[in-house]
């Protein structure tokens, strides 16, 4: 007999990881437990089967080749053996055996290993709150849930949803909600902005935005104080301020590792409840490996821990265990949370720290903010994109990436390149080289990626002076706060003429781009001059030519109109 395996966990990284090893000792003898009897599945995609489009919840347990990846295929087409509905209750580190039971028979076995490994997952954190066991409230934690929320639309009984929480499943379940089944839908999150410490304010208010634009009510700094409950059923949700009306309740209010294993057996279990584990995946027993959500990888920005759930980074993790547990030196040096996902017509995403996260992290950070076509500007079907690149100014090593823009490919494109220069250190300069391929119906022939880093470089060297944009919008509310401020508005006149008219002439002036070198003259000398045009590329050129002529009292508005009509859409006209 081969060397024993088992494996505790069947739906990502524990798959992943035996598949690999009777591929690679096929003489080995595997054993993969889950307390489940649906295995295997892609738990991602569990919004996109609610929303309808996966039509089936057979497709996301199902192989490239139409399997179905259940006891039968990883037995018979993979050589493994596959318990399922069978509990792990307890590892005997010493005797090196796991005690398990059958939860149909209620029987109790023991099961040998040479190696063992945990996949066991992660587990939906419930907030402590009246009513969060009433019938219609659901976690997103299994297909299971998935199937009896479908159920419950798909026969009626759903017209009003109330999402708690405004992570990227919340905001998932959200669209998926409303976009095929048109259910009044409310978002709930008690932070003041979505997707909290994975992207930055100015991207995250322009997906609440565009949830609302879409018919998603959308509500932030506001904590789930109670669901409302009658005869047993969920009615509502309030919060300090209202009370929303619900028939279906999501609570999405994040995952923590299930590490309860683990820390029975006195592995080394972090303070968050991951399980602390080497390159090798190795936990700190050696003959015991550990993948996928309930472990801790170190992040290779920082190089401190990051805990990050995702199926893509599970997969890696199982496949590393496999091949040592296989006697194939293999590591998994780390990752930095690389994360895209839609909300209808957009698309958002982000790779390595945010600022604020940066910030916190001591960094002297600062960001460039830019709006570049996602391909040649003349191409048909050309799209805008935001992107913010966070830096170091001491260091100049780019810390993080992100972005919004429509829902193709042409976001995700640059955040995949950005997590592999990132990955290996890349500063912004770095940024500024990266080959891109170019063709007018893909890019333009100065990148994004590029542009991106070309600002960020001329923040850098400070060969570029830029406002706040927080501060700017706050200013645009309520101007006489800032009486020594001026916006210089270089788009054409019929560009500026509605907000010359909203704000007075003496608040915006209009000066054309290819008119400054002729009349800066004009331009008062006592003021701070907001330079605003329609990206920011014409405002930072206007301002390398004010100063040459000793015209020094300016800054640039980073992003330009078209990041004000994302983050405040009723701002200026």
């Amino acid at each position: 007999m081969g060397k024993r395996i088992v494996i505790i966990g069947g739906v990502a990284a524990g798959p992943k990881a035996a598949s690999r090893i009777k591929r690679v000792m096929p003489e080995a003898d595997v054993t993969l437990i889950d307390q489940d009897n649906l295995i295997s599945y892609g738990g991602c995609g569990i919004p996109y089967y609610v929303s309808g489009d996966v039509s089936d919840e057979s497709e996301l347990r199902s192989t490239s080749f139409h399997m179905l990846r259940d006891s039968y295929f990883f037995t018979q087409a993979k050589g493994v053996r596959t318990l399922t509905s069978t509990r792990a209750l307890a590892i005997d580190r010493q005797g090196r055996t796991v005690a398990v039971e059958d939860l149909a028979t209620g029987k109790k076995s023991v099961i040998p290993y040479d190696n063992l490994m945990l996949a066991t997952g992660s587990q939906p954190c419930v907030p402590p709150i009246p009513g969060n066991d009433a019938d219609g409230v659901f976690t997103i934690s299994d297909l299971h849930k998935a199937i009896e929320i479908k159920e419950r639309i798909s026969k009626g009984q759903v017209g009003k949803a109330v999402v708690i929480g405004g992570g990227a499943i919340g905001i998932e379940m959200a669209e998926a909600l409303t976009d095929l089944w048109g259910i009044e839908t409310a978002l709930i999150e008690y932070m003041d902005q979505l997707l909290p410490r994975i992207v930055d304010w100015p991207m995250a208010t322009a997906l609440a935005n565009h949830l609302r634009e879409h018919n998603v009510e959308v509500y932030l700094g506001e904590a789930a104080a109670e669901i409302v409950v009658e005869d047993g059923k969920a009615v509502g949700v309030k919060t300090a301020r209202r009370t929303l009306a619900a028939d279906l309740v999501i609570l999405a209010v994040g995952v923590r590792p299930r590490s309860q294993l683990a820390r029975e057996a006195g592995l080394h279990v972090a303070a968050n409840g991951a399980i602390v584990v080497n390159e090798r995946m190795q936990t700190s027993d050696p003959a015991i490996y550990a993948a996928g959500d309930c472990v801790e990888i170190r992040h290779l920005v920082t190089g401190g821990s990051l805990y990050a759930p995702l199926g893509s980074l599970a997969n890696k993790e199982g496949r590393v265990a496999a091949d040592n547990m296989a006697g194939i030196p293999s590591v998994f040096r780390g990752g930095i949370g690389s994360f895209i996902m839609k909300a209808f017509d957009m698309a958002i995403g982000a790779t390595g720290l945010s600022l604020e996260a940066a910030l916190a992290q001591g960094y002297q950070a600062e960001i460039s903010l830019t709006t570049p076509f996602d391909r040649a500007h003349f191409f048909p079907g050309v799209e805008l994109l935001c992107l913010e690149l966070v830096f170091d100014r001491r260091t100049r090593k780019v810390l993080g990436f992100q972005g919004i823009g429509p829902m193709n490919d042409s976001l995700s494109v640059r955040i995949d390149a950005a997590a592999v220069a990132i990955t290996a250190g890349a500063t912004i300069d770095d940024f500024g080289n990266i080959e891109m391929a170019y063709a007018p119906p893909f890019s333009s022939a100065i990148d994004p990626i590029n542009a991106a880093a070309y600002t960020a470089e001329n923040l850098c060297d400070s060969r570029m002076r830029q406002v706040d944009l927080r501060e700017f919008l706050q200013w645009m509310g309520d101007v006489s706060t800032r009486p020594d401020w001026v916006i210089l508005d270089v788009r054409h006149e019929k560009q500026a003429a509605p907000n010359v008219e909203k704000f007075g002439a003496a608040t915006w002036l209009s000066m054309p781009y290819d008119t400054v070198r002729t009349r800066y003259r004009e331009l008062p000398t006592d003021k701070t001059l907001i330079i605003f045009c329609n990206a920011g590329s014409r405002s930072y050129e206007i301002q390398v030519f004010l100063d040459s002529v000793g015209c020094s009292n300016s800054m640039v508005l980073p992003g330009g109109f078209i990041i004000v009509r994302h983050v405040a859409p009723d701002l200026l006209a």
